[in-house]
């Protein structure tokens, strides 16, 4: 029996960061995933999760912990396969160092993916994301804070680790202010701000606290904001902003549904889906063809270029007696009588 402890701590604290040179994001993505799973198997196994060898994560525990994540924690599809991909490069690490697990790497990446329906993207129309950015009470401290926030979650497209990653020193205050952004896959983008957003960072940094972290965005407690944080402070001003525009209240308004906003209102702006892609930082265009299925301006220029089918005029043909009784009988009419 081979420990599983070594080597995950390897694929984790090396691996992932320095040979893969992944996030640290993703690193704390990952590192949940095997949280669940080895307190899932270690509860399967009667052991304690450190005591979790490579052989007890054969296809059928995997499998169990799949159905379990759907099941018990009410995981979507999408959800159980970035779990269900974070166990295939576990293992892809584990096979090439442990060669006798070979053949139960393979077993576990002939685990498939759940496909899944793609509904549209919800996102915010213009009225409610006034009303929104309006919520927060520019009186106190936490109000520019927070509406600072909106603002580049909103205008810049921001995905949430993105936003409360962001460093003082990644935004520059010049004559056209603009945000040097550090995305995903640790691809870079400098993002030219309006002037509203701009006058709302500026106004929130001169009442920050100068002592702390160096990250743009702190807390009560003069910390780093947090991802839970965010959410917390969006979920408020949400409940605000429903009470001026009702229509708000029907959609849940998270983080990813500014970033879904700002990806629409700039694709019915240029009608140009590949600025899109840039402004997102998407890695590939086919990412951002999502927004095309819910914006219904490109059917409608479609619809009227192709404009509708021309029906040309015809003659009347008197039906064919012969023709008509057959297709009776056929029907099953009786003329015996």
């Amino acid at each position: 029996m081979t420990p599983l402890a070594p080597p995950l701590s390897d694929f984790l604290r090396a691996h992932l960061p320095r040979e893969r040179g992944a996030s640290q994001n993703t690193i704390a993505s990952y590192a949940h995933c095997y949280r669940l799973l080895l307190t899932f198997a270690a509860e399967r196994r009667k052991t304690r999760p450190s005591r979790i060898d490579i052989e007890d994560l054969d296809a059928a525990l995997i499998c169990a912990f799949l159905d379990h994540l759907e099941a018990g924690r009410s995981n979507t599809p999408r959800s159980r396969n970035a779990r269900l991909a974070a166990i295939h490069s576990l293992l892809r690490y584990i096979a090439y160092r442990v060669p006798a697990c070979l053949d139960q790497a393979r077993r576990i990446h002939a685990i498939p993916m759940t496909r899944s329906a793609q509904p549209l993207v919800g996102y915010l129309t213009r009225t409610e994301m006034q009303a929104l950015l309006a919520a927060p009470d520019l009186r106190a401290v936490a109000g520019l804070r927070d509406q600072a926030m909106l603002h580049l979650a909103f205008a810049a497209g921001l995905r949430v680790s993105e936003l409360v990653g962001l460093r003082l020193d990644q935004f520059d205050d010049a004559a056209m202010p603009s945000l040097h952004v550090i995305g995903k896959g640790r691809r870079e983008r400098i993002l030219p701000l309006w002037q509203d957003s701009g006058r709302a960072i500026r106004g929130w940094i001169a009442v920050r606290s100068k002592a702390g972290d160096p990250q743009l965005f702190l807390n009560a407690r003069g910390e780093a904001m947090t991802r839970s944080g965010f959410e917390y402070i969006l979920r408020k001003h949400a409940a605000v902003a429903a009470t001026v525009e009702p229509s708000i209240g029907g959609k849940r308004v998270t983080p990813h549904i500014l970033r879904h906003s700002c990806a629409m209102h700039t694709l019915q702006a240029t009608g140009d889906v590949r600025k899109v892609s840039l402004w997102l930082g998407h890695a590939s265009v086919q990412t951002t063809e999502m927004y095309l299925r819910a914006d219904p301006t490109e059917k409608l220029e479609a619809l009227t270029a192709m404009g509708p089918p021309t029906l040309k005029r015809g003659r009347f043909t008197v039906p064919d007696k012969l023709m008509a009784m057959l297709t009776e009988a056929s029907n099953g009419r009786n003329y015996a009588e």
